[in-house]
């Protein structure tokens, strides 16, 4: 802030050490109010690293979950083609049941069809036998009897119609065993050929039906294989999602500490605000007691010292220097204007906007608590509002990062800097380059991302600005 102090022309003891009142006043209460910040910025960078540390441990353990469940999709995935390999043996045991079936009854209808060929060709042979003793019979007693027997057979004929009876029945005799002997003959041969016939088709059935029979007894072995290691997968994979629920119940808990370690740090940056607005509220009654007193010790003296005029004193004023050449008044906590302006030299482009989203990268946030701005790295950053920087440091998640108080509630956050213009404790105006755009912590690219905090509470930022 600017203080005047009118002083007489070769000076005069007590004015300066009024002046010296008014400075001491002004320097105790910068004092207060820097000790206040001061104590806030330490508690809040060891908040920082405990929150860094605490995110790194859930990333940790999220991607040790992300394998897990991976591990437990591919152990599906197997369990998933061995069961279907385990039903397509299921068909094809049923499919060979049937066959074994089917091939057990050919095989006894094989078996009762050479069961009764055998019969009829043991039938066959024995009238085959028969009909060929009775010729050998005839044709003995013929070769015997010699001619003499048909002979006799014909002279015995009272008459000629006799006589060609006799005859046509011994011809017919002849006849009849030469037919009955061909018949059997051939009848013989047709059984024994049917029967040989039936033996083959019986020998070609057993023989399948043992081929059928080892087939069913490599898939009953194959399925018993398959079977234990379905029940190996399903024991595998109950481990694993027993696993993967641990992980879960230890990444909730890690996460409600990131969120109690959050919370905390957005208690302080309220604290750090009412002590800043306490610190600001006690300066500005101690200047102005101090001014109330400076006046009355004026008029006090002003019967014994000539009152000094605008032209025979001089202007004197308390400054600090920014890191980049600006300057600021130091020794209050500055308010600013109440309304915030775009927070680069440039407009650029929002990427990504307040609210729920997909994380960008691993370790970034999904809630996302302001709105990310693209621009070309290097940029410069440029102070929303006039107020006291609060936070200038870096952590593994924002970045190299800016917090300004500005004042009845409101705050702003500038994080992955590429470096950083101001200190914590710097005041700063509206408009006046604080750091320059980067990509540090989690970020994807050169980018700056702007929060706004009211009341502690983050807020959509572009309901305060705009491009």
């Amino acid at each position: 802030m600017f203080l005047w102090n009118h002083v007489p022309n070769g000076g005069s003891g007590k004015w300066k050490r009024r002046a010296g009142v008014i400075l001491a006043v002004t320097a105790a209460s910068w004092a207060m109010t820097f000790s206040h910040v001061s104590g806030t910025l330490r508690v809040n960078a060891a908040k920082e690293n405990a929150l860094a540390d605490a995110e790194a441990r859930k990333r940790a353990m999220e991607a040790e979950k992300k394998k897990t469940d991976q591990k437990i999709k591919q152990l599906e995935g197997l369990r998933g083609n061995t069961e279907q390999y385990v039903q397509e043996l299921d068909a094809q045991t049923s499919q060979i049941a049937d066959e074994m079936d089917k091939l057990d009854r050919e095989v006894q209808e094989k078996q009762s069809e050479i069961d009764e060929t055998s019969v009829e060709l043991a039938a066959a042979e024995a009238a085959e036998k028969e009909q060929y003793a009775a010729m050998k019979l005839r044709i003995r007693y013929m070769y015997e009897k010699g001619d003499s027997s048909f002979l006799e057979i014909l002279l015995s004929s009272d008459s000629l119609s006799d006589l060609l009876n006799k005859a046509e029945y011994i011809e017919q005799i002849s006849k009849y065993d030469r037919d009955q002997m061909e018949e059997y003959e051939a009848t013989t041969r047709r059984i024994a050929e049917d029967k040989e016939k039936l033996e083959r088709d019986l020998t070609e059935i057993v023989d399948m039906r043992n081929e059928t029979a080892a087939k069913q007894t490599s898939i009953k072995t194959l399925m018993e294989t398959k079977k234990n290691e379905l029940t190996n997968l399903a024991t595998q994979i109950g481990q694993q999602r027993d696993a993967s629920s641990g992980m879960a119940s230890d990444i909730a808990a890690q996460q409600a500490e990131i969120d109690k370690i959050q919370e905390e740090i957005r208690q302080a940056a309220i604290a750090a605000e009412k002590a800043a607005q306490e610190a600001a509220r006690r300066q500005a009654e101690a200047e102005e007691a101090a001014r109330k007193k400076q006046e009355q010790q004026a008029k006090n003296n002003a019967k014994s010292v000539d009152a000094p005029t605008e032209a025979d004193g001089k202007k004197t004023e308390t400054k600090v220097e920014t890191k980049n050449g600006n300057t600021s008044s130091r020794g209050t906590m500055t308010k600013g204007s109440g309304s915030l302006a775009w927070p680069l030299s440039t407009s650029g482009m929002i990427t990504s906007t307040f609210g729920q989203r997909e994380s960008p990268t691993a370790g970034a946030s999904t809630n996302h608590k302001g709105v990310d701005i693209a621009v070309s790295s290097g940029t410069l950053i440029k102070a929303a509002d006039g107020g006291t920087v609060v936070t200038a440091t870096y952590s593994s998640s924002a970045g190299n990062y800016v917090v300004i108080s500005h004042g009845n509630g409101m705050s702003t956050v500038y994080m992955h800097c590429q470096s950083l213009d101001v200190s914590a404790g710097d005041t700063v105006s509206k408009g006046e380059t604080i750091a320059k755009v980067g990509s540090t912590g989690y970020s994807t690219g050169a980018h700056l991302h702007f929060g706004v905090l009211k009341n502690g509470q983050y807020v959509d930022p572009l309901n305060y600005v705009s491009q």
